[in-house]
């Protein structure tokens, strides 16, 4: 063991003096390397110290505003309103006079320097003068009515309806004629007459052309309607023996009764109201059992396929009605 240390040691003597440095030392080579690394080290953590500290202030912060309600605003500091010491514009008339001070303040002011007498009173425009009298429109009076002449017209009125009543239509006429001053009357349908036939001589016509025209025959102006009658589409309903229809035929049954009487007075109903629907298809009434009772089922044939018999049941449960699309087996 002794041995091994001493040769070792020998090995170390040799290698010193090899380098040239002194036994069991080495170069500093990486001083400057470990002073950055010291310093970076340092700074690092400076700087999470510095980020953990902002983060916990800014925490509390938050959760004091977000405790303390509803932020205050500040007001403004001075007065909401000056008033400039030069405002300005163009003053109103006749302010600043003396005469103003005294309702203003109750007394005449001193003697002034400058007087100027009051101006004139402002003249009204014809048109914003108020209306007088004269200028307003007379109303007009109602015409004053002739209550004698209403007596008279009333007395005349009332013989003359004793007169119908009695018969004497001849009494009425002259009384009617001596009233409207008869005298004057034939003379004026006479010449009324006369002047009617002048207008209606035909004039003589010379030359060539007919002599006379043929007169076109009279006809009314306004013919009296004619109602003809529309053509009554039948309506006879085709009755179809369930035995004869084939199975996967496409069907809707309207419901299940007691007979079939009621069945067939049913679809005659039916037919009334839904005639629209009902046109072109075909009856059935089939007599079924169930539960030891028989019913008879009225059914409608004459579709196309199942989505039409879907259809034409959709269009009577809409008004109200029963119906269910089936197949026959």
């Amino acid at each position: 063991m002794a041995n091994i240390q001493y040769i070792h040691s020998l090995d170390s003597i040799s290698d010193s003096e090899s380098t040239g440095y002194p036994y069991g030392s080495e170069p500093n080579s990486d001083s400057s390397g470990n002073s950055l690394k010291y310093f970076s080290n340092i700074l690092g953590g400076l700087l999470s110290l510095a980020l953990t500290a902002g983060v916990v202030v800014w925490g509390y912060k938050l959760v004091v505003r977000d405790v303390s309600g509803i932020p205050v605003v500040r007001a403004a500091q001075g007065e909401m309103r000056v008033r400039p010491d030069n405002p300005g514009g163009q003053l109103a008339q006749n302010t600043g006079l003396a005469v103003n001070e005294v309702a203003a303040l109750g007394q005449a002011s001193g003697p002034v320097q400058r007087l100027v007498l009051a101006p004139a009173p402002i003249e009204l425009s014809a048109e914003d003068v108020p209306m007088t009298g004269d200028m307003v429109a007379p109303v007009q009076q109602p015409a004053s009515f002739d209550e004698a002449a209403i007596r008279e017209d009333k007395r005349t009125a009332i013989t003359a309806a004793e007169a119908l009543e009695s018969g004497s239509v001849q009494e009425l006429l002259n009384q009617l004629t001596a009233q409207s001053g008869g005298a004057d009357i034939k003379p004026a349908l006479d010449s009324d007459l006369t002047s009617q036939g002048a207008a209606t001589q035909k004039p003589k016509v010379s030359g060539p052309g007919p002599k006379r025209s043929l007169r076109p025959v009279v006809r009314p102006a306004t013919a009296p309607g004619v109602v003809v009658p529309a053509e009554i589409l039948s309506s006879a309903t085709t009755e179809i023996d369930p035995a004869t229809i084939p199975a996967g035929t496409r069907l809707a049954q309207l419901g299940a009764f007691g007979s079939a009487e009621v069945a067939r007075d049913q679809w005659e109903k039916m037919q009334g109201r839904f005639g629209e629907y009902l046109r072109g298809k075909d009856r059935i009434v089939q007599k079924a059992q169930s539960g030891g009772s028989t019913f008879y089922r009225l059914r409608a044939h004459g579709f196309t396929d199942l989505s039409d018999a879907r259809r034409f049941c959709s269009a009577l449960k809409a008004e109200g009605t029963d119906c269910i699309p089936v197949v026959t087996r």
